[in-house]
């Protein structure tokens, strides 16, 4: 999956079998969330410019789909580019609006081939006509896909889109579309960016910050969150695996108490 778009740093690393030792396949977290964190700091220890971190973290994502699908995840959102992410250098955001429109352009045969469904959650304001144009493309060709969704999270913040939910529900309810004791948890998830998605089971933060950074703020109330120290690009597949692990060691009681 996802070959031939990174010429500077390339993946040497054999596909080999995953380690499910420890692993229940009945309970596996059916979305999980990634904040994909540690980019710069990570080619900064490597003696190189911030860009060469994103180049190597969206090489680290095509490997962590990969093993995600094997082991029956049905969803990965991952934090591509946030709201707040415009604040960086011009040539760092140039970078990585440049580095989605490759990945989007080279990588889209693969997802069809490899049954992977292509979605986006975020606003397309400000975001280059290019890239928007690249987005619409791939929704459009694995739309069909029924394998893993691969959900990237461009131009998204959590408050905006509660935000954005809100405003809409109001316009609907001063229309008469709505009234205001319809609006239930259920109808309110229809006016986010991820209506028809399950809510993420498990939040991924690497790169050692304990903060969820304004992702997914309604969508996690409930998510088991696992941090780790280590920075995006090293993360591994035997890291997911160490997350599912303690994913499936913790009991999961929704603000209610479990029977013994």
């Amino acid at each position: 999956m996802f070959k031939g778009l990174f010429q500077t740093r390339k993946n040497t690393m054999p596909d080999t079998a995953l380690d499910l030792s420890g692993i229940d396949l009945n309970n596996i977290p059916q979305h999980i969330a990634i904040i994909m964190d540690g980019n710069g700091r990570w080619a900064k220890a490597q003696g190189k410019i911030r860009t060469y971190g994103h180049q190597a973290g969206a090489e680290t994502l095509k490997k962590i789909v990969r093993a995600a699908d094997k082991i029956g995840i049905k969803v990965i959102s991952a934090y591509a580019f946030s709201t707040e992410n415009w604040k960086r250098p011009v040539t760092e955001v140039n970078f990585i609006m440049e580095l989605l429109s490759r990945y989007l352009t080279n990588e889209i045969d693969e997802f069809k081939e490899n049954n992977v469904q292509v979605r986006f959650i975020g606003s397309q304001e400000g975001l280059p006509e290019i890239v928007r144009q690249k987005m619409a493309h791939a929704v459009a060709e694995t739309k069909d896909n029924t394998g893993i969704i691969l959900n990237l999270a461009i131009n998204y913040g959590g408050q905006a889109e509660i935000l954005q939910a809100v405003k809409r529900i109001a316009r609907d309810t001063a229309a008469g579309s709505i009234a205001v004791d319809e609006i239930t948890n259920e109808v309110f998830e229809r006016y986010l960016y991820t209506d028809g998605l399950p809510a993420p089971d498990l939040l991924i933060r690497p790169g050692g910050d304990l903060r969820i950074s304004n992702f997914l703020l309604w969508q996690i109330a409930y998510a088991e969150i696992w941090t780790t120290d280590v920075y995006w690009p090293d993360f591994s597949e035997e890291h997911l695996l160490q997350a599912i692990r303690a994913f499936q060691g913790r009991e999961r009681r929704f603000g209610g108490l479990v029977n013994k």
